[in-house]
């Protein structure tokens, strides 16, 4: 899994933030507030995004509805594990990690420890 591109991102991140599949025009539509794009270049992209995993697709006559694959959450947990395994000297990596975290990411790091100590 890589780093999404800004398109990539724009479009995942309209589709985690609805509650039901969406088809590539509601997409559109909710991108064009911030930039013109062309229909096909948002279905060119959601079909890719599609391909790599990240989007679950289903037809409906003859559009596709898409839905993410995972959280937003996730997708970021995954990404993290990968740049952790990637970081040579685990240990070290999450010491510096951790020495530039701002108090408030601390504290959510403090409540996820919490949460999964618990299980």
């Amino acid at each position: 899994m890589r780093h999404l591109g800004e398109l990539e991102s724009a479009i995942m991140e309209h589709v985690w933030s609805c509650d039901a599949p969406v088809s590539v025009r509601e997409v559109l539509h909710g991108l064009r507030r911030d930039k013109v794009l062309a229909y096909t270049t948002v279905m060119t992209v959601m079909d890719k995004l599609h391909k790599k995993g990240l989007l679950r697709r289903s037809q409906v006559r003859r559009a596709y509805l898409y839905e993410p694959v995972m959280s937003h959450e996730a997708y970021s947990a995954q990404l993290m594990r990968e740049a952790l395994a990637q970081g040579g000297n685990q240990a070290m990596a999450l010491v510096h990690f951790l020495e530039r975290l701002s108090p408030e990411e601390h504290a959510a790091l403090d409540v996820a420890l919490y949460k999964t100590a618990r299980r």
